[in-house]
């Protein structure tokens, strides 16, 4: 039997959010940085004239990071732009962040190494990689936690549900044209659905009190909760804002979606220890 992703056409959400894997587009687009930012200053010299400082750049990449011997070194760039080039499509997923990692703090100036890295923290978030330089560092940025939440709640068996934030998912990881605000929607979506199941009730707000009541839901979640559901949803929130709001990207959608996510888990979890059928729609 096909799994979930397969039968809905996605990736696995690891595979998504770029944790444990890195696809060809990013490699890709990380490759063209390093030309774009270093490789081509030396392109077409027949011979390289390394400086000092560049020199000494070279022999610590093949020394120190490709651990090669040095007389294999090219004094001839286009050998050497083969030779890293093959190592950098070759390499495991996470050889790369180290790569780009030693390149960021070894070259030897410090005006492209910022301008690289600024430029690298863009690439990976349109790709949605896990991961951030921080500082000179890469940084997982998107725990196990927060992906499990969300692989766990767009497995309930609930339609509504999994469609919501199936969907959510989907606008969130469209590269070409992410739709972040109507993401936020469809996650939030899936936690009034999720109510509306338990309780039989369509509006949150009584819905989150009968489940306070029934559940044991804790004042300060339901308050919490109250106040994301007034960020998406009051005459002032994304559902009714018209024009566009620069303060909502992909932070904001990736927060709702593991919120949300970890919300409806919760939810489910409370019904089955207060023995609530979620099969069967509750009455009001």
């Amino acid at each position: 039997m096909k799994s979930f992703s397969e039968r809905m056409g996605l990736k696995p959400i690891r595979e998504v959010l770029q944790k444990d894997s890195m696809d060809d587009e990013l490699r890709n687009r990380l490759w063209s940085l390093l030309n774009q930012c270093y490789w081509d200053q030396f392109s077409g010299l027949e011979k390289i004239h390394y400086l000092d400082e560049e020199k000494e750049f070279f022999v610590q990449l093949w020394d120190v990071y490709f651990k090669k011997p040095l007389d294999t070194l090219s004094d001839y760039f286009d050998e050497t732009h083969d030779d890293i080039r093959e190592a950098f499509f070759k390499c495991k997923w996470n050889n790369v962040y180290d790569f780009i990692e030693f390149v960021a703090n070894n070259y030897p100036d410090e005006e492209l190494n910022e301008k690289f890295v600024e430029l690298c923290n863009c690439r990976l978030q349109e790709e949605l990689s896990a991961y951030r330089f921080v500082g000179k560092m890469i940084i997982l940025i998107t725990s196990d936690e927060e992906i499990s939440a969300i692989e766990e709640a767009i497995q309930v068996p609930l339609k509504p549900v999994q469609e919501h934030l199936k969907r959510s998912l989907e606008l969130l990881a469209d590269r070409e044209n992410p739709d972040y605000r109507n993401s936020i929607k469809e996650s939030i979506s899936a936690v009034e659905s999720m109510c509306k199941i338990m309780t039989g009730d369509s509006n949150i707000r009584n819905a989150l009190n009968r489940i306070r009541k029934d559940c044991g839901l804790h004042d300060n979640l339901k308050t919490a909760f109250q106040n994301l559901y007034s960020y998406t949803s009051d005459s002032n929130g994304i559902r009714h804002c018209m024009t566009a709001d620069p303060d909502v990207g992909q932070e904001e959608a990736k927060f709702m979606l593991v919120t949300c996510s970890a919300f409806v888990n919760y939810l489910v979890a409370k019904a089955s220890t207060k023995g609530i059928d979620l099969s069967t729609p509750s009455p009001k």
